[in-house]
This record gives structure tokens, C-alpha cells and sequence, in this order.
């Protein structure tokens, strides 16, 4: 009872990710700064089928594996994986075949995704895939251990189906804050990104200091649909220079 209140909750708080939208709605034309401290936005590690399929001028395909806070209902266009194509469309003119493909995996847990990443990955060919969890799991009140394994059951599926993989951690929620503790599956998919070599995008620390600076109130319980747009396109944008970042792309390769 209550894990389906607080989710309930953080999907009627979290309306930032799922508003009801104008079908036709555009992004915004004039988005906010999407200002971030430099070490929010790289990573130690590499990404390096990435680089190569740049350097090489072949496909390169993306796999955004989430949940309902990956999209925006009846507009498309403006999730964030949708506005990270649009970006990396133009810092990557040399990338002759660019495509961002979403997998909703609603409500399930780390465990449950990850058990299906075998079949779903087959036929395909990522070149990067970027895991969104630990939500789900923080709810439900996952052991740690028990997400750590499932995480890393995940990460070990996508690299041997041949992907580069980015995990995205949970989306920060002020409202919801003191009622899931979010640190210990914060901290395991740090430790797990660590241990596989892997970058970790930091989505609640993202999350937490636009709100934290006053680039968005994302406590307020009257958020339209405008200012989904705005944060997926912020999110679109960081997650496009952070895959850039991660693949360690010279200026010319831009």
C-alpha cells in the first residue's frame, strides 16, 4: 500500500515528466540557460564505440531504456530524448545516421528491466544505451544489495550484446524527498557505474541544483506543461554534451 501511495504521489508531483499536453505543442523556442557546474556534465569514463562510430562516420544508434519520466504525452518532440537527438544532430554533422529509439519500461524494477534486456536488444545493434532507473526500486524499498546486483546483471546484458552504456540515475522531487530515501540507490549505481568503467548520468543532482538555483521550481503542485518542456529540453541539452564529453571527441570530430 505504500509503495503504490508514493508512487501514485510522485507520478501526480512529478508532473514535470507526464503532463497532459496540447497534441501539436512545440519546444520552447526560447528554452532557459540550463546553467550546470562543469563536473555535472562529465565523466572519467569513456565511451568509446560511440567515439569510434563517429570517427568512422558510421550509424550511431541510441537506445534510451526509462520509464513515464522519459516522455511527454502527446509531445514527443520535446522529451528529453528527443531534444538529445536534436542536439546531437547539430554538434554532430559528421555522424551521417543518427537515431534515438525509447523502451518504456513502466513501473518495473531494476531486476525486472534488466531480465528482459536479452531479448529486447536482439535484432538490434546499439551503439550507446542509456539505462534510466532506480526509481521504481527507491518505492518500493529494494534492498540496496538487491539493486546493486540487478544493476550490474543489467550493465554485464548490455555491454555483451556490444552497447556502450550511460546509467541515469532518479529524477530529484523535493516533494517526495523526505518520503523514499533516495541515497542508498544513489550511491549503488555510483559504485556500480565505478566498477564497470561506465559514466553515470547524475539526472538528480541535475535535477537538484536547477531547483536548488531557481532555474525551476519543481516543488510547486501546479506545474504545467511548459515547464516539462523546459526541463526535458535542459536535460536533452546536458545529456547531449555529456555523451559528446564521454566519448572524448576532438573539436573536428564535432
Amino acid at each position: 500500500m505504500k509503495a503504490k501511495v508514493l508512487l501514485s504521489l510522485i507520478l501526480l508531483c512529478g508532473s514535470l515528466a507526464t503532463p497532459v499536453a496540447r497534441a501539436g505543442d512545440a519546444a520552447p523556442a526560447a528554452p532557459p540557460a540550463c546553467e550546470l557546474p562543469s563536473y555535472l556534465l562529465t565523466s572519467e569514463s569513456r565511451l568509446p564505440k560511440v567515439a569510434d562510430a563517429i570517427k568512422a562516420g558510421k550509424p550511431l544508434d541510441i537506445l534510451v531504456i526509462g520509464s513515464r519520466s522519459t516522455t511527454i504525452p502527446s509531445s514527443e518532440s520535446s522529451s528529453y530524448p528527443a531534444r538529445m537527438e536534436a542536439i546531437l544532430r547539430e554538434k554532430l554533422p559528421a555522424s551521417e545516421v543518427l537515431h534515438v529509439s525509447v523502451e518504456i519500461q513502466s513501473k518495473r524494477t531494476a531486476e525486472e528491466a534488466a531480465s528482459t534486456f536479452v531479448k529486447l536488444i536482439e535484432g538490434k545493434t546499439p551503439t550507446l544505451v542509456i539505462w534510466q532507473t532506480g526509481t521504481v526500486d527507491a518505492i518500493r524499498s529494494i534492498d540496496p544489495d538487491e539493486f546493486r546486483s540487478a544493476v550490474t546483471a543489467g550493465v554485464v546484458a548490455l555491454q555483451k550484446a556490444g552497447a556502450d552504456v550511460v546509467l541515469m540515475n532518479l529524477q530529484y522531487s523535493p516533494r517526495t524527498e523526505t518520503m523514499i530515501s533516495a541515497q542508498p540507490f544513489l550511491d549503488n549505481m555510483r559504485v556500480v557505474a565505478q566498477e564497470h568503467d561506465i559514466p553515470l548520468f547524475d539526472r538528480f543532482a541535475i535535477m537538484r541544483q536547477w531547483n536548488d538555483q531557481g532555474q525551476f521550481d519543481l516543488f510547486s503542485p501546479s506545474r504545467g506543461p511548459e515547464l516539462a518542456k523546459q526541463v526535458h529540453d535542459c536535460l536533452g541539452r546536458a545529456l547531449a554534451q555529456f555523451v559528446i564529453d564521454a566519448a572524448h571527441l576532438e573539436p573536428a570530430q564535432q
